[in-house]
């Protein structure tokens, strides 16, 4: 280990490992530990390194880095640092170590998060759709405390850029930070830089409402298109505002024909509650029309698979474009259904009810289309005034009439 005083000439220009060694350390005369260590495979390049002993005076040696990423002035002066930070007491090694074996991103999702959430969230498919389509690109490889706020913010913000809807940008955050809050929980990591992170704006209240024109059309097709199973699910939904998975999730046990009512198997349901829905005559007929009673515990069933329905985006997509309603998603049923009840004067907590919201303010979103009900109601008040009026002014006549 020969001890120089190491310049940046010599780091440019001399710096060889001798034809008789694989590696050889140049050791600085004038910061004692500080050295670059040259190996005989990368002759003209080297690696700074400050060597210090730890508080149990075990000698400990610490990379600061490559002479061709930075030159010999930064290299002293990161020694120097580290010697700062030895002096105080720290073990920059046993650090490094330790931040090394913390686990990466991807797998922390793999063998911890997706084994915990799998029982616990109905939807913990979604998360690893989020999870292998786009998060695990970005923070698969690092480990959990190399990510930054920073990063997450950015990636955030990137996700506009690939003409993501706010809302689904937010999910794929929300994902993150509930990870990294389990990580916390878990004691795997000490704070979580996700937190706290602001969302966008979501404008998730986008309905499409059809008027009798339009629905006339689509219940048309709903009669005589030939995918009937499909064309009965979406009847079904119109006729009770049930969501897409409540319907192909539905089994005959729930459903009583006599009571007129399908409870929504808590299981199924989005509140997690058992919920009753009314059955009209239009859902009646639906189930009448089913051949699948006695045969196959679920109402609707894939005649190819002899299983319920997994997806029928692209029969639905047939249907609607049939229809001439070609933007109408499979959900936009539930709201018209909604639509349907408070248009015949049902109250919003009647709809509340019957589309099993825990909250009302998410059927206020439907308080726009009351207004026809409640102008309704008004002008049924404001004629009840002028047959008064009129019937005052008719009285103030005649009594002039007798007076004359």
């Amino acid at each position: 280990m020969p001890v120089i005083k190491l310049s940046q000439d010599f780091i440019t220009h001399r710096l060889q490992c001798p034809d008789s060694k694989t590696r050889i350390e140049w050791c600085d005369k004038d910061l004692s530990g500080f050295f670059i260590e040259v190996r005989s495979n990368r002759q003209g390049q080297g690696t700074f390194y400050y060597r210090y002993k730890d508080i149990n005076g075990k000698t400990c040696t610490q990379k600061v880095g490559r002479s061709s990423d930075i030159d010999l002035a930064e290299a002293r002066n990161r020694a120097k640092a580290l010697r700062a930070e030895v002096a105080l007491g720290a073990n920059p090694r046993a650090d490094e170590k330790a931040d090394k074996a913390v686990i990466t991103f991807d797998d922390f999702f793999k063998d911890h998060y997706l084994p915990y959430v799998r029982p616990r969230k109905r939807s913990w498919d979604r998360d690893e759709e989020l999870y292998r389509l786009r998060i695990k690109a970005v923070f698969g490889s690092k480990r959990l405390n190399q990510v930054s706020r920073l990063q997450i913010q950015t990636f955030h913000s990137e996700l506009l850029d690939e003409r993501l809807a706010p809302a689904t940008a937010n999910h794929h955050v929300k994902l993150i930070r509930h990870m990294l809050n389990l990580a916390v929980e878990w004691n795997m990591l000490e704070k979580n830089p996700a937190s706290r992170i602001h969302m966008f704006d979501e404008d998730n209240k986008e309905e499409r409402y059809m008027n009798d024109e339009q629905l006339g059309n689509l219940m048309e097709v709903l009669k005589t298109d030939s995918a009937r199973s499909i064309c009965q699910i979406a009847t079904f939904l119109l006729a009770t505002g049930c969501r897409l998975n409540e319907a192909v999730s539905a089994t005959w046990p729930q459903v009583d024909k006599d009571k007129r009512v399908f409870r929504v198997a808590a299981k199924n349901s989005k509140s997690k509650r058992m919920r009753p829905v009314p059955l009209n005559d239009t859902a009646i007929e639906v189930l009448n029309q089913l051949n699948t009673e006695g045969v196959y515990e679920h109402l609707f069933i894939n005649q190819k698979t002899k299983k319920p329905y997994v997806n029928i985006a692209k029969i639905w997509d047939k249907i609607r474009t049939r229809a001439g309603l070609p933007h109408l998603r499979i959900h936009d049923l539930r709201h018209q259904a909604a639509s349907n009840l408070i248009n015949s004067g049902s109250s919003l907590y009647i709809v509340q009810q019957i589309l099993g919201h825990s909250d009302p303010i998410i059927t206020q979103r439907y308080a726009h289309l009351s207004m026809k009900s409640l102008n309704d109601a008004s002008d049924s008040a404001s004629e009840i005034i002028k047959g008064a009026m009129e019937k005052k002014s008719a009285a103030m006549v005649r009594t002039e009439n007798l007076k004359n």
